[in-house]
């Protein structure tokens, strides 16, 4: 299939290249040298101008209701222009969240801002393990969230209400609080974000499940990314492989925080809706990271093919046009598939939230595609005549730095193409090879090795 557009979603892309053109970019004003790794106020004007953070939202909650079609478009643009930005942390990863557990009450005090750019928003998960979490690289089982032995983040019931907070659900509906004790790292935008959605682990080692919390991560007075004015948190940056793509540890000490979903009474009922959320996250979150990896990919080898046209004319090696040609029209191949891939994935994820039909790892597969074609971009844009030293071998450099974060951060790309074929039901019954669940299932080298891995 092709990624062909309608009317609408060209409407998205016009005027949304043309401010990411007059904003954004690596050396202009979306790209600040401070430690926030993009420019509130720029971030600010683009929600406003454009409504990026709020495309995929309901309009009932002042979004524009064009789901993660509409999300993946605009991410490929921010890929395009090289625009750093929250878009990912906030509407592919928190968002979707808040629409599939929040609740009415939530949705309603949360989702409007965030449409509006005035609130971003980050998901926290214990130890690193956002792939897993997101069922791109297993199936979302396991003790990732903190297993009572294994450390991660816990909650515990109080029944003291949190200070100037309405009273949550707790157990058969008490009346009280939720408290949060734990660390997270590598948490995408987390040391920024105004709100952060935990995954915490409840109740004790056999009986306990793991559940999402919303944490106000700004205090009423504005607080900075110190965390001060909330109690108990503490917010420090880390480093990542990509600067644009800033991440953060929080530790966590006694935190209030607001239960997303029913109070857990059927505490498996619950764990299971949140299972299924994280799962549909997963799709939407791989769909727009793809769209964006493809978006750079596109820019990185127009630009490439801009300076060797440059470099031949002005006498460069004409004997080797050919052979450049050729190396060009392979990545130019990569390239669209991937992105065609991406648009595809995005579609699916919209049809799986809808609870119409999907396609079963569609948005680990994009990502991986997408992922190998920008580096394969990128290592060309290097060894092409013009390359070492030039304007483009920073791109190219960027472009590494920008598959190596997101690899880190959702693959690795062998594990999310193993995932992949096995949803898909490619080596054995239920999409688990053998029948055993995750990737680690007793034939996934097959599968590994089966999918190109």
């Amino acid at each position: 299939m092709d990624a062909a557009f309608t009317e609408e979603q060209d409407e998205i892309r016009r005027p949304l290249r043309a401010l990411l053109g007059r904003y954004g970019g690596p050396e202009g004003a979306g790209a600040p040298d401070g430690p926030d790794g993009y420019d509130r106020a720029v971030w600010r004007r683009l929600a406003a101008a454009a409504g990026l953070p709020g495309l995929a939202l309901p309009a009932a909650y002042g979004g524009a209701g064009h789901g993660t079609a509409g999300l993946a478009l605009a991410c490929e643009e921010t890929g395009r222009a090289g625009f750093p930005s929250p878009l990912i942390g906030t509407a592919a990863l928190a968002a979707p969240l808040l629409c599939a557990l929040g609740g009415e009450r939530r949705r309603a005090a949360l989702l409007p801002a965030l449409a509006a750019g005035e609130l971003t928003a980050a998901l926290a998960v214990p130890g690193g393990r956002l792939a897993t979490a997101l069922a791109l690289t297993g199936t979302g089982g396991g003790d990732w969230a903190g297993g009572g032995r294994s450390g991660g983040i816990q909650a515990r019931w109080s029944p003291e209400p949190a200070p100037g907070a309405p009273p949550d659900g707790g157990p058969q509906g008490a009346a009280g609080s939720w408290r949060l004790y734990g660390e997270a790292g590598q948490v995408l935008d987390g040391r920024t974000a105004d709100l952060l959605v935990v995954a915490a682990h409840t109740g004790g080692f056999a009986r306990g499940r793991t559940l999402l919390f919303a944490v106000r991560a700004a205090g009423p007075d504005g607080a900075g990314p110190d965390g001060a004015g909330v109690p108990g948190l503490r917010r420090t940056r880390q480093d990542a492989a990509d600067g644009t793509r800033p991440q953060a540890g929080l530790e966590l000490r006694d935190v209030p925080a607001e239960l997303l979903g029913e109070a857990p009474a059927d505490t498996d009922r619950a764990a299971d809706a949140v299972a299924a959320a994280l799962a549909a996250t997963g799709e939407t979150a791989a769909a727009c990271l793809a769209a964006e990896a493809a978006g750079a990919a596109g820019a990185l080898l127009s630009r490439t093919a801009g300076r060797l046209r440059a470099c031949l004319r002005d006498g460069g090696p004409a004997g080797a046009l050919q052979g450049i040609r050729h190396r060009l029209a392979e990545l130019y191949g990569a390239v669209e598939s991937a992105r065609t891939a991406a648009h595809h994935a995005a579609r699916a994820a919209d049809g799986g939230h809808a609870g119409g039909p999907a396609a079963p790892g569609a948005g680990a597969l994009a990502l991986a595609q997408a992922l190998e074609a920008l580096r394969a971009v990128a290592a060309e844009a290097v060894q092409l005549p013009g390359g070492p030293g030039a304007p483009g071998d920073r791109a190219a450099r960027r472009a590494f730095a920008r598959a190596a974060g997101d690899e880190l951060l959702l693959g690795p790309v062998p594990a999310l193409r193993a995932r992949a074929a096995e949803r898909a039901g490619l080596f054995g019954p239920g999409g688990d090879p053998g029948g055993a669940p995750g990737v680690g299932g007793p034939v996934a080298p097959v599968a590994r090795a089966a999918v190109g891995a």
